[in-house]
């Protein structure tokens, strides 16, 4: 079968979804992928997959523009002529939704990996698209064979109530799964210089920077011997990004590492002693799941999707949100508990193999298509 994700950045197919592309190609289907452009476009097409692209601006409400975005968008859908379309984040999910539903597509997969700015954010911006965006999703997922993929119980349980969709037609896969064998634990012998703490995001004041910061600024000024690491890129299309200027003050401050964007995050996860992420409510993060399979303990914020990764005082220490002065006290626990750091890092790497493996995703979420019976020969 032809199956197309459509993703509101190439980033997203090419870091989250093109480990499932490469095994639904393994087994004998044909993945197309569709995004806005932008320079990891090239990347998926070396990896042997056609990626299409569409003038998407994540952060637009121009009506003309839109209305030309969904355009683009069906002459895409009506020329590839997909059995299956997945649909990825919310803006994705109700335009590929409306469109699919309008071509006749047999099948649609929605998958709502966390609820994303529009519901998490407390900005009257936000507040006020609210409403509007949960009308658009009660339409766009009203079609007929349409299944919506979730991966937290805490956003089912909010579709749910919502009744945005019958709840009958809700799958919950947990995270877009990690290559255990990529991301495995290293020999860690205790350090005589810094310990390393690392947040790997991309860089929203929503994934909690801003209480990260100063929970560093804390440690560094009571004496903790730890470097405090952020590997990530600005992401100008969200309204939630940390400024440039911003980032030029932590820099001159020195609290903290920044490091932009690390390919190579194993190698950065051999090096690291503890991962973090305050977030403000995600899907399943994927920063903490291949943190876990390497062996580090983690700290997160007591929020939905963080305790999907997190056991508390099992692999990690769960947090108050917003709350740095918690957060620096997890944090220095940690540093000062080797042992701690040893036993948590364990329960971490099994919790993954048990639950979190690329496999087991992959398993589940081809299982979902199936349920839409499109795999079985027209005669």
């Amino acid at each position: 079968m032809k199956i197309l994700f459509f993703a509101n950045t190439d980033w997203y197919l090419y870091n989250f979804r093109l480990p499932l592309a490469r095994y639904l190609r393994e087994c004998g289907h044909e993945v197309v992928m569709l995004s806005p452009p932008g320079s990891y476009v090239v990347e998926l097409q070396a990896a042997g997959f056609q990626a299409l692209t569409v003038p998407m601006e994540r952060r637009s409400l121009n009506p003309v523009r839109e209305l030309h975005l969904l355009d683009q968008i069906r002459r895409i859908y009506a020329q590839q002529r997909p059995d299956l379309v997945h649909h990825f984040t919310l803006k994705c999910v109700v335009y590929g939704a409306l469109v699919a539903r309008s071509l006749g597509i047999r099948g649609q997969i929605n998958a709502v990996t966390g609820l994303g700015h529009v519901f998490t954010s407390d900005s009257l911006r936000a507040r006020l698209l609210r409403p509007p965006v949960r009308k658009l999703l009660r339409l766009a997922l009203s079609g007929g064979n349409t299944l919506l993929i979730l991966q937290n119980p805490d956003d089912q349980a909010i579709f749910e109530q919502a009744r945005v969709i019958d709840k009958g037609r809700i799958r919950l896969i947990r995270g877009s799964g990690v290559d255990t064998a990529r991301f495995q634990p290293i020999a860690r012998p205790e350090r005589s210089d810094l310990l390393r703490v690392v947040l790997a995001s991309r860089l929203l004041w929503e994934k909690g920077l801003g209480e990260y910061v100063t929970a560093a600024r804390r440690l560094r000024d009571e004496g903790v011997a730890a470097e405090f690491l952020i590997a990530g890129d600005m992401d100008a299309g969200n309204p939630s990004s940390v400024s440039a200027q911003q980032l030029a003050e932590w820099r001159q401050e020195g609290s903290v590492t920044l490091m932009g964007h690390v390919k190579d995050m194993p190698s950065l996860l051999a090096r690291a002693d503890i991962a973090v992420l305050p977030s403000y409510g995600e899907g399943v993060p994927r920063s903490l799941v291949e943190a876990a399979a390497c062996g580090l303990p983690l700290v997160a914020t007591d929020v939905p999707g963080c305790r999907e990764i997190v056991e508390h005082e099992v692999n990690g220490l769960l947090v108050p949100v917003k709350n740095a002065a918690a957060l620096a006290i997890a944090i220095r626990r940690l540093c000062c508990e080797p042992l701690t750091r040893e036993r948590m890092g364990q329960a971490g790497r099994s919790k993954v193999l048990r639950e979190f493996d690329s496999r087991i995703v992959f398993q589940k979420t081809l299982a979902v298509y199936d349920e839409l019976n499109l795999f079985r020969p027209e005669f």
